[in-house]
């Protein structure tokens, strides 16, 4: 079984495009969750997919179509005065219904947006490969950098403006590392996989420890036991990869519920150090 699925070029180079993914999009949806975004990860990805499918009929790489679509999103969205949950969802809406009317009228369009959709992990190659590597290692290399900014950002947001700190700086890379995995992660294991590990580990994760540093680490492990599980299942099922990693993370999230079970017994019998369920995200002094 391990030449069949690891050491097999066939397979050990899709195997570790998803990894990579994984890893970076772990960190970023962490990021997004500290910051109360994660529902743009969703907007982004049907984005990312509308067009990447609306580049076929230009004679476009589809890669080149859901970066630019997804440019545009977060183009228009930074210059909006004030972003929420409404705007994400109007980008899902609108990402989902171009990407099926698109579909619906160019030659082989459904099976493309079928493939966007659900993901088509299998036939990554080596360009594959060395992007999510390259998106992994500049996310650990801008992480120490970029997140105790966001962190003061989201925890004290006047703080930059009474100190004159230029914002825009660590927006603009944070913009364009969000945009980068979103992109990468609708192309190789689909917008819904995608946004589900942006979403779930990082769900999970905060609420296992206590800490920031402990929360991504956490985030981290939950989402690559989730991919590890669902890449030898999905291989020894025949199954397609995208829904068994989105039934894999969302299995995940039972890890959550029996966390909260217990830190609430555990403060019914008056054990203390169990009394703070909230996530280290939403708890400043501890950050």
């Amino acid at each position: 079984m391990n030449d069949w699925l690891l050491f097999d070029a066939m397979f050990r180079i899709p195997f570790l495009t998803g990894l990579c993914l994984t890893a970076a999009l772990c960190l970023v949806g962490a990021l997004l969750r500290m910051r109360d975004e994660w529902l743009a990860a969703l907007g982004l990805s049907q984005v990312a997919a509308a067009g990447a499918i609306a580049a076929a009929p230009l004679g476009l790489p589809g890669l080149v179509g859901a970066f630019g679509a997804a440019g545009l999103a977060v183009i228009l969205r930074s210059s909006l005065p004030r972003v929420g949950n409404s705007h994400h969802a109007l980008m899902i809406l609108i990402g989902w219904s171009a990407t099926l009317l698109i579909g619906a009228h160019i030659d082989h369009g459904q099976r493309i947006g079928d493939s966007l959709l659900r993901g088509q992990l299998y036939f990554a190659h080596a360009g594959h490969l060395a992007g999510a590597a390259g998106l992994l290692l500049t996310m650990i290399l801008m992480l120490p950098w970029l997140s105790p900014r966001l962190l003061t950002a989201r925890f004290f947001p006047d703080y930059h403006k009474a100190n004159r700190i230029r914002v825009w700086p660590y927006q603009a890379v944070f913009a364009l590392l969000v945009m980068t995995a979103t992109v990468l992660g609708t192309i190789s294991i689909g917008a819904f996989p995608a946004f589900a590990m942006l979403f779930v580990p990082s769900w999970v994760g905060f609420v296992l420890v206590d800490g920031w540093r402990q929360s991504l680490l956490a985030t981290l492990a939950v989402g690559i036991l989730a991919y590890v599980a669902a890449f030898v299942a999905a291989m020894l099922l025949d199954l397609p990869f995208g829904p068994v990693l989105t039934g894999a993370l969302v299995l995940s999230a039972a890890l959550r519920f029996v966390t909260a079970i217990r830190r609430r017994n555990a403060e019914i019998s008056g054990d203390s150090l169990h009394t703070n369920y909230l996530a280290p995200a939403e708890r400043p002094t501890r950050s």
